[in-house]
C-alpha cells in the first residue's frame, strides 16, 4: 500500500500530461512580460503558450519572483535565460516534460544498449552537465556536486567575489605547492603559496573551478558563488596507465610570470640526478643549475652569480641555517624523504627577502600525512636514514619525523695510508614538523633540526660543527583577500676544533652563532591582477667569535677568549605586482633595513688618518650593554618588468639592491670548523650589492620545452678578502687582517629544459667573471698593485647536463655530465733572501688556474612492481660517480723539501665511485 500511492499519482499525472500535450502543439514560440511576478505564473504561462508542462518542487520556489520580457523565443531559450547563474538545472524530455531541480541535472533517456546481453553497466552513463567532459565517465563527489560559496540569495548580485581555501594532497593531507586554480571564461586564475593557500577573485555566479599542479590528476569544482567564500580542494597524485599523462599547469609560469633567475625544483627532480655515495643531495642538484658554482669536489658551498658562500641566506622551514653541509661537503644536511621542494632566487628577489646579497634558497619539508601513518627510508652504502609521518588528529593534525645517520668508517679503515685508516667521521640529523589546523582561519607550523657532524683526522685533532633550529608558523586568514604569516625561529651554529695527541699542545677551539627571528608577511588580494605584499622582520644575532682553551690540566697552552658580539637587525617592506595588461606585467618594492651594533664591547681604536693596522692602535674604547656603537641601514629597491613578445615569448628586466652585516672570513676552499663569522662593526662595513638582469623566455612545444637566455652585471661594495700572511682565528684585531675590496660579477646564462615525456633534463651552460679590486689601491696590503684580480671562484666557462630517460614504470637511466674551467691559485714563483732568512716569492694573487674539470656519472633507477596491495613499496638505485675515474684536481698545494719547492694537485674522487642504495616506502 505505501507504494501504491506514490506509483499511481506518477502515473496519473504522466497520463494526463500526455493527454494535454496531445491538445497543445509543442514547439510554439513564447512571448511573455514579467514584472516581481512568482514562478509559478511564469510556469501558468509556458504551460498555456506550448506543449510543455513543468515538474518541480513549489517549496523551493515559493518565495521566488521574476523579471521577465521575452519575444517570440524557444522554450529552452527562455529557460536557459531564466537560470543563467543560478543554482537549478532543467531537463526535457522526448514527451515535452521538463523537470527542474538543484545541483544535478535529471537523466531523461536510458544509456544506450542497456537492455543488449553485452551492456556492461553504469561506464555507459554520463552526467549531463556545464563544461561536461565527454572522454570523462564517471566524475567524482567533489566534481560533480554543485558547491554553494557565500551568503545564499535568490537572485545573483552581479560583479566579483573572492575564493578561498587551500590544496591539498588527497591521500596524505599534506599542502599541494604551486597548484594552478583558475576559470577559463572569463580567463583569471591565481596559484597556491608554500602552504597550499590560494585566493581567487571571480565573476558571481556558476562557475567551473579547473585545478591543475604538476605531478597530480587534473580536477574541477562546479561552483555557484553568491558572496566571498571558502572553497577547500582535495587532488590526487597522477597514476600513469598504458600511456603517458601530460599535466600543463603552469608550465608556461617563465614566459609569463615577472620573476627573473627563479628555479623551482621538486624531490622528484632531485632524485633523478646521480650523486657521489648514491643520495640524492639538494645542493648538488642546485650546483648543476646555471650561474651556481662551487670551489671544489667536496664542496657544497654555493657561489651564485659572483657570491661567496656566505652571501647566500638558506632557509628551512623559514629558520636560517648556516652550514648547509655534513662531513666538509660532501653530504647535503638536508634529508631528501622529508624534503618537498626547494626554490631558488638568484635575481629577483621578492621584497620580504633580506640580509644576504646573492641568492635565497627557501627549502620547504612536506606537512606529513593527515591521513594515515606511514614510513619510508633507504640503505646505503654509507648513510641510512628512516621518516616515520602520520595523523595526530585525523585531517587537522600530522607529525613528520625523519633521522639519518652514517657508518662510514667501515669504509676509511680499508683504506692503505696508515695516518688516514686510523680517522674517523660520522654524522647525523633529525627533522621534526608538526601541522595542525586550528580552524579554517588559522593554522600552526612547528619544525625541529638538529644535526651533528663529527670528523677525526690522524686519530688526532677532531672537528665538529653542530646546527640546532627552530621555527613556529601561524596563518591567519583575515578575510578573503588578506592573509599573514607570522614567524618566529632561533637558529643555533656551533663549531669546535680540538686536539688531544700530545697533552702538553691539546686544546679545544670553539665559536658559536646564535641568531633570533621574527617576521610577519601579510599580502592582500586588490583584483585578480592587482597584489600588495607587505611585513616586517626583526633579527638579534649573538656571537661567541672565539674560545681557546687548555685540555687537560697537563696542557701548556694559555687560554684566550675574545669579547661576544650582538647586535639587531630590522627591516620593513612592501612589494606590488601588478599586471598591466595581458602584455605587460611588473613587480616593484622597496625594503627599509635598519643595523645596530650594540655593547659591551671594547672597541679597539686607530690613529685616525692611518691605516687600520696592528702597529697604529692607539688605545680601546668601552661600550656597555645595550649601548649603540654604530648603526647602519638604507633602502633596498627591487623591480621587475615582464612584456610579452608574443604568447610564448617574453621580455624581461629586473633590478635589485641588498644590503649584508654579517660576514664569513675565509682562507680555505670551503665552508669550515676555521671560518669566522664577524658581525658589522666600526671598522667592517656592511657589504651593498645592486645587480641588473635582462632575460629572454621562450617555450616550444606547448610549454614542455623551456629555453632561457639571461645576462646579468653586478656590483659589491665592501667586500671581504684576506691580507697575505695574517691569521683570521683568535684575531683580536680581525679589522687589521681583512682586506676592503670591491667586487665586480657579469655573466651570460643559457638554459633549455624539458621535465615530461620519457627523455626529460636540463642543459645548461654559463659564462661568468667574478673580479676584485682593493679599495685603498695604494695600499702595501692591496693584492695585483691595486689592479682587479680573479676571485677563488671565478671560473669562466661552466657547462652542465642532466638527463633521465624513463624506459618503463619501474626501469629509468640517469645520466649526468659537468664541465668548468679550473678555479684560480696562486704559486710560488721565486726565492730570495731577506735577512739571512730564504723566503718564497708568490705570482700575482689568482693568476693561474688549476686544470679544467669535467667529470660524468650514470645511475639506474629500479622501482618495485606497482601493486597497490603489498607490505613495502621499494626501489633501487646502482650509481657510479666519475664514470670515466678522471682524477680532477681540487686545489694545489706547495711543499719546501729540501730547499726545494714542489707543487702537488689534490683528487678527492679520482676513480669511479659504485654505489648501491635501497629505498622503501611502507
Amino acid at each position: 500500500m505505501k507504494l501504491l500511492l506514490p506509483l499511481s499519482v506518477l502515473f496519473f499525472s504522466i497520463f494526463f500530461s500526455r493527454t494535454s500535450a496531445a491538445q497543445n502543439v509543442p514547439g510554439k514560440k513564447v512571448t511573455m512580460h514579467l514584472d516581481s511576478s512568482r514562478f509559478t505564473d511564469f510556469v501558468r504561462q509556458v504551460e498555456s503558450q506550448t506543449g510543455y508542462f513543468f515538474y518541480y518542487d513549489a517549496s523551493r520556489f515559493d518565495s521566488l519572483t521574476l523579471d521577465l520580457d521575452v519575444k517570440e523565443l524557444t522554450v529552452r531559450e527562455v529557460l536557459d535565460q531564466v537560470f543563467k547563474g543560478s543554482e537549478f538545472e532543467y531537463a526535457i524530455d522526448s514527451q515535452q516534460r521538463i523537470y527542474i531541480t538543484q545541483v544535478q541535472r535529471i537523466i531523461t533517456q536510458l544509456p544506450p544498449g542497456l537492455f543488449d546481453p553485452d551492456y556492461v553497466g553504469p561506464s555507459a552513463v554520463t552526467y549531463e552537465g556545464p563544461e561536461n567532459d565527454a572522454k570523462e565517465k564517471l566524475l567524482s563527489t567533489a566534481e560533480s556536486k554543485l558547491h554553494e560559496l557565500g551568503v545564499k540569495r535568490h537572485r545573483i548580485v552581479p560583479g566579483n567575489s573572492t575564493i578561498t581555501g587551500y590544496v591539498r594532497n588527497a591521500v596524505t593531507g599534506e599542502p599541494v605547492i604551486g597548484a594552478a586554480i583558475f576559470i577559463e571564461s572569463p580567463s583569471i586564475g591565481a596559484s597556491t603559496d608554500a602552504l597550499g593557500f590560494y585566493s581567487l577573485t571571480i565573476p558571481r555566479g556558476r562557475q567551473l573551478l579547473k585545478v591543475k599542479s604538476f605531478g597530480m590528476r587534473e580536477t574541477q569544482r562546479q561552483v555557484i558563488l553568491y558572496s566571498d567564500g571558502k572553497l577547500d580542494i582535495e587532488m590526487r597524485e597522477s597514476v600513469i596507465a598504458l600511456k603517458e599523462v601530460s599535466v600543463k599547469a603552469g608550465m608556461d609560469k617563465n614566459v609569463v610570470g615577472t620573476q627573473m633567475g627563479t628555479v623551482k625544483l621538486t624531490i622528484k627532480n632531485l632524485k633523478q640526478v646521480p650523486t657521489v655515495f648514491g643520495e640524492t643531495d639538494l645542493l648538488r642538484t642546485v650546483l648543476t643549475l646555471p650561474g651556481i658554482k662551487s670551489v671544489g669536489e667536496n664542496s657544497t658551498g654555493l657561489n651564485v652569480r659572483g657570491g661567496s658562500a656566505d652571501q647566500n641566506l638558506i632557509q628551512y622551514n623559514d629558520a636560517v641555517i648556516y652550514n648547509p653541509s655534513h662531513l666538509f661537503g660532501f653530504f647535503s644536511a638536508f634529508n631528501p624523504d622529508v624534503l618537498k621542494d626547494v626554490e631558488l632566487y638568484k635575481s629577483t628577489i621578492p621584497a620580504k627577502f633580506g640580509g644576504r646579497l646573492a641568492s635565497v634558497l627557501d627549502i620547504n619539508s612536506r606537512d606529513g600525512n593527515k591521513k594515515k601513518f606511514t614510513a619510508s627510508g633507504g640503505i646505503g652504502l654509507v648513510t641510512g636514514r628512516l621518516t616515520l609521518e602520520g595523523p595526530l588528529i585525523k585531517d587537522k593534525t600530522s607529525f613528520l619525523l625523519g633521522g639519518r645517520s652514517t657508518y662510514s668508517n667501515w669504509l676509511i679503515k680499508t683504506l692503505d695510508n696508515e695516518n688516514y685508516n686510523k680517522s674517523s667521521a660520522s654524522f647525523y640529523d633529525v627533522n621534526l614538523h608538526v601541522s595542525h589546523e586550528i580552524n579554517e582561519k588559522n593554522s600552526l607550523f612547528l619544525t625541529g633540526y638538529v644535526s651533528d657532524d663529527r670528523f677525526r683526522l690522524y686519530g688526532d685533532t677532531l672537528y665538529t660543527y653542530q646546527n640546532q633550529l627552530a621555527s613556529l608558523k601561524w596563518k591567519h586568514t583575515f578575510n578573503a583577500k588578506l592573509y599573514g604569516v607570522l614567524t618566529a625561529s632561533h637558529t643555533k651554529y656551533q663549531y669546535s676544533m680540538g686536539a688531544a695527541g700530545l697533552p702538553l699542545n691539546s686544546f679545544d677551539l670553539k665559536f658559536d652563532i646564535n641568531q633570533s627571528n621574527f617576521k610577519a608577511d601579510l599580502s592582500y588580494v586588490l583584483n585578480p591582477k592587482h597584489t600588495l605584499d607587505f611585513g616586517l622582520s626583526t633579527i638579534y644575532y649573538k656571537l661567541h667569535p672565539g674560545s681557546f682553551q687548555p685540555r687537560g690540566p697537563e696542557s701548556l697552552i694559555m687560554p684566550d677568549e675574545l669579547e661576544p658580539e650582538q647586535a639587531t637587525e630590522s627591516a620593513l617592506y612592501i612589494e606590488d605586482k601588478f599586471e598591466v595588461s595581458p602584455r605587460l606585467a611588473i613587480t616593484a618594492g622597496i625594503r627599509y633595513s635598519f643595523y645596530q651594533y650594540l655593547g659591551p664591547r671594547n672597541v679597539n681604536t686607530y690613529v685616525p688618518g692611518y691605516p687600520i693596522d696592528y702597529i697604529y692602535q692607539d688605545g680601546v674604547k668601552e661600550y656597555g650593554a645595550g649601548k649603540k656603537i654604530k648603526n647602519y641601514g638604507g633602502p633596498e629597491y627591487r623591480a621587475s618588468v615582464r612584456y610579452s613578445i608574443f604568447d610564448n615569448l617574453s621580455l624581461k628586466v629586473s633590478y635589485n639592491t641588498l644590503r649584508q652585516y654579517i660576514h664569513l672570513l675565509t682562507n680555505t676552499m670551503t665552508i669550515s670548523p676555521t671560518d669566522i663569522w664577524k658581525l658589522s662593526d666600526t671598522y667592517i662595513k656592511p657589504q651593498i650589492g645592486d645587480q641588473i638582469s635582462v632575460g629572454l623566455y621562450r617555450n616550444f612545444r606547448g610549454n614542455k620545452v623551456e629555453v632561457s637566455l639571461e645576462g646579468y652585471y653586478k656590483n659589491i661594495q665592501n667586500f671581504l678578502d684576506y691580507k697575505g700572511g695574517d691569521s683570521l682565528i683568535m684575531n683580536h684585531n680581525i679589522e687589521a687582517a681583512v682586506l676592503n675590496t670591491k667586487a665586480k660579477a657579469y655573466g651570460v646564462e643559457f638554459m633549455i629544459k624539458k621535465m615530461t615525456g620519457k627523455l626529460n633534463g636540463w642543459v645548461g651552460y654559463t659564462y661568468a667573471r667574478t673580479l676584485l679590486r682593493a679599495v685603498d689601491r695604494e695600499s702595501l696590503d692591496a693584492p695585483n698593485d691595486g689592479n682587479y684580480y680573479p676571485s677563488n671562484y671565478d671560473k669562466p666557462h661552466d657547462f652542465t647536463m642532466i638527463s633521465n630517460y624513463r624506459f618503463s614504470h619501474r626501469f629509468s637511466l640517469s645520466f649526468n655530465f659537468t664541465y668548468s674551467t679550473g678555479r684560480p691559485y696562486t704559486p710560488p714563483i721565486g726565492k730570495y733572501l731577506i735577512d739571512g732568512s730564504q723566503r718564497v716569492y708568490y705570482a700575482d694573487r689568482n693568476q693561474f688556474r688549476i686544470p679544467d674539470y669535467y667529470r660524468t656519472d650514470v645511475a639506474m633507477n629500479i622501482e618495485g612492481n606497482h601493486r597497490i596491495k603489498k607490505l613495502a613499496h621499494s626501489s633501487w638505485t646502482l650509481a657510479v660517480y666519475n664514470l670515466l675515474g678522471r682524477k680532477n684536481p681540487t686545489s694545489v698545494y706547495f711543499q719546501t723539501i729540501g730547499g726545494k719547492v714542489s707543487g702537488y694537485q689534490l683528487s678527492i674522487f679520482g676513480q669511479p665511485i659504485p654505489t648501491i642504495t635501497y629505498n622503501f616506502r611502507f
